[in-house]
């Protein structure tokens, strides 16, 4: 018994601990509480058990992380944790229905949101995987149990460590590192193949997935293919490079893989998912929208038609940053107060004065948005002399380094294809004998993009 809760029923168990569904008395609420099983308390297990607690305190204030409202120790002596009650509907429902790719990016952004704001709190989750994403009462996807979570600057004795072995990167399960920011980019990438599959990456249905058998595929980098046709191909792409054998070949951290699914957003035509991460300046908070803030920014016509959008692409029409104009516009001058200002109450003479005004308003931003971002265009590197070699029907494209920052991204449009966005600077295409494969290559910088490459034409031979 904890005093000041009531139980209600048991709702789960795990290796460590069970999970009670409790009504506490003051303030009423249903919460879920977490209590350590009898026969696993020891010190060790003790400390372990208050570092979730004190980790999960430092992130739990982010929408998008389970809630933790207390912790305390009951009369027997078995640590407990009072947190927010969440089903786990998520992850029974990808096991046994198709879930919308527009909803599955939703979530991914969310929980990519919530993981990259751990990461800049110093803390690892290294459980990253379906069944620890919950839904909260109003359907909003939050990530739970950092049970065996560390700092980034801890070292973890190698028993302390458990393993969900379909979502580890191979790294880890080499026991070459106990979890870095790579592998739990790694991680995040599984998760969210898991949910658009219905599998986890590496599982073959009919097939034997013993836990070996899952390991060696996992070490030998080669995930299964999703098998949707209304997933697209740059968000299969997006996820298998951050599912890259070598650490050191991924996206460097989960919020640039968070905004490669913001742009695939863009690309299907639907709105983009805010990213949720602490504002280091309050005062932003009255500069505008803080929503629009959290959002990579396409170019116009980003909305169209997939087929459109691709043909734009290839002609050098990509995502770019463009400038917020103000939404009323339209709305009566107010007065200045003097002598000759314009009043609310105008004649016909004054609506035409303030016409004019707005119009030159809109001129003016909209020609400051121009000048924005052709100077922002004109500050991101472009890539020339692009080169190419062929071998057995396979052409292997190439380029120097034109001087990318860290985040910076290339984004290759082959032909009408759906564009790619990668980091390494060399990309390969499958064609034909006697077929022509033009590829053009742009750099992707914080959501906009600087000038195309001139387009790179090769006549496939047979080889």
């Amino acid at each position: 018994m904890l005093p000041g809760f009531s139980f209600v029923h048991i709702l789960g168990s795990g290796g460590f601990a069970d999970v009670f569904l409790y009504e506490q008395n003051m303030p009423r609420r249903q919460v879920a509480v977490k209590v350590l099983l009898n026969e696993v308390v020891n010190e060790n297990v003790r400390q372990m058990f208050q570092a979730e607690a004190n980790l999960m305190g430092q992130v739990s204030a982010h929408p998008s992380v389970l809630t933790v409202h207390s912790a305390g120790v009951s009369a027997d002596g078995r640590p407990f944790l009072v947190m927010e009650l969440c089903s786990a509907i998520l992850s029974e429902r990808y096991r046994r229905e198709r879930i919308p790719v527009p909803e599955v990016l939703r979530v991914a952004v969310a929980i990519g949101s919530a993981i990259e704001t751990a990461h800049r709190a110093g803390v690892l989750h290294r459980d990253i995987k379906p069944s620890n994403i919950l839904v909260t009462a109003y359907g909003h996807p939050v990530l739970s149990d950092f049970g065996i979570a560390s700092t980034l600057s801890a070292e973890i004795a190698e028993e302390s460590i458990g393993l969900s072995i379909p979502w580890s990167a191979p790294e880890v399960l080499l026991d070459e590192t106990t979890g870095t920011v790579a592998s739990e980019v790694w991680a995040f990438a599984a998760t969210v193949y898991s949910l658009l599959a219905g599998r986890s990456p590496f599982e073959i249905p009919g097939e034997s997935n013993s836990s070996a058998d899952l390991m060696g595929r996992i070490n030998r980098g080669r995930p299964q293919p999703i098998g949707r046709p209304d997933v697209p191909a740059s968000l299969e792409q997006a996820l298998r490079r951050a599912m890259s054998r070598r650490a050191e070949q991924r996206p460097g951290s989960v919020i640039e893989v968070v905004r490669e699914l913001q742009l695939i957003e863009s690309e299907l035509g639907i709105a983009q998912t805010p990213i949720e991460l602490a504002m280091d300046d309050w005062a932003l908070a009255s500069a505008g929208d803080l929503g629009e803030r959290t959002r990579v920014r396409a170019a116009p016509g980003a909305a169209e038609p997939a087929r459109r959008r691709r043909r734009r692409a290839a002609a050098g029409e990509d995502y770019a940053a463009v400038g917020t104009l103000p939404r009323d516009l339209g709305a009566p001058v107010p007065s200045s107060g003097r002598s000759g200002g314009l009043s609310r109450r105008r004649g016909p003479t004054g609506w035409l004065i303030g016409t004019i005004v707005a119009l030159v308003a809109v001129i003016g931003i909209v020609t400051g948005v121009l000048v924005v971002t052709a100077q922002d265009a004109q500050s991101i590197p472009r890539v020339a002399d692009i080169r190419d070699r062929q071998t057995s029907g396979t052409v292997r494209f190439s380029w120097d380094d034109p001087g990318l920052r860290a985040g910076d991204r290339y984004v290759v449009q082959v032909d009408d294809d759906t564009p790619s966005i990668q980091q390494a600077a060399t990309f390969q295409v499958d064609a034909a004998a006697g077929s022509t494969v033009c590829i053009t290559v742009t750099v992707n910088r914080d959501g906009r993009t600087g000038e195309a490459s001139s387009p790179k034409c090769v006549d496939v031979v047979a080889g």
